[in-house]
């Protein structure tokens, strides 16, 4: 089990569910302001001068700034990521999507803030991030993107509705563009990409049984269950007991519990009695 699994065994209940929808709303209320009141976005940008200046709200706001200013292009971006984030929260889990998400936001106001901190030691004055360029959740929903291409390879999309692709390729792509925007590209959208992409590697790579998450892996879990739902129903809705034991997840939250493959039939048994039982024949 790693820090992800023991993170989510104590904070998965706050997890929110449907995080794809709130993000994606509000990019629509950010390109209604950018619209109908284009002066009130430059209070919501990113700016750690008037953060550490008493307008904390800044520190969540800007996520609100719409990565594109296009309507067409946006209405397409709503669709893509809300089947993609949809998708990816239901095969990881609430938790596990909320944490990743939530990491790629974090990673982003910390780079900003160390950018701001760089350029004052070196100019001696506080320049606003303005002046750098604007920080959006652009290469955020686009870490969206390369995850789901990570787990779902070989699905196939049909790119605007005419041309099928494989997600892979389509993974492939974006990330050769955000390599040559990251060379390119300002300050700030050297910061948005290198965060983005900073949380997918720490993500991928802290999460080493990602393989569990795969649509083959998936459908064997879904098939098991199924089977052995009506052998693994206990009282008061307990769903695992130790042979041994007798010990639920109801008794002890913290409890793992394993099925033993030496055993002859369906025996599971608490982390305490899985090595030291003696074996069903």
């Amino acid at each position: 089990m790693n820090w992800l699994d023991k993170l989510e065994r104590k904070f998965g209940r706050y997890a929110i569910p449907n995080l794809t929808v709130y993000l994606l709303a509000g990019y629509v209320i950010g390109f209604a302001v950018y619209y109908l009141a284009p002066n009130l976005l430059r209070y919501l940008t990113l700016e750690p001068y008037y953060i550490l200046h008493g307008q904390i709200w800044r520190i969540i706001s800007w996520v609100l700034i719409p990565p594109t200013g296009s309507l067409f292009s946006l209405f397409f971006l709503v669709l893509l990521y809300y089947s993609l984030g949809t998708a990816l929260e239901r095969t990881w889990g609430t938790f596990r999507y909320n944490v990743y998400i939530f990491s790629g936001i974090f990673f982003t106001v910390i780079a900003v803030f160390i950018l701001y901190g760089v350029f004052y030691l070196i100019y001696g004055v506080a320049l606003p991030m303005s002046s750098i360029g604007l920080i959006s959740t652009n290469y955020i929903t686009m870490s969206i993107f390369l995850a789901f291409a990570s787990i779902y390879p070989d699905m196939e999309v049909m790119l605007y509705f005419i041309l099928p692709i494989k997600m892979k390729w389509m993974a492939f792509v974006y990330a050769a563009m955000a390599l040559y925007y990251f060379f390119t590209g300002n300050l700030a959208v050297k910061v948005a990409i290198g965060a983005s992409l900073l949380n997918f590697v720490i993500f991928f790579c802290s999460s080493r049984n990602i393989k569990r998450f795969g649509p083959k892996e998936q459908a064997r879990k879904a098939k098991f269950r199924q089977q052995s739902r009506p052998h693994m129903t206990y009282s008061n809705g307990a769903r695992h007991r130790c042979a041994v034991c007798g010990r639920t997840e109801l008794d002890d939250p913290n409890l793992e519990f394993r099925f033993c493959s030496k055993c002859n039939g369906n025996y599971e048994y608490c982390q305490d009695h899985l090595f030291t039982h003696e074996h069903v024949k």
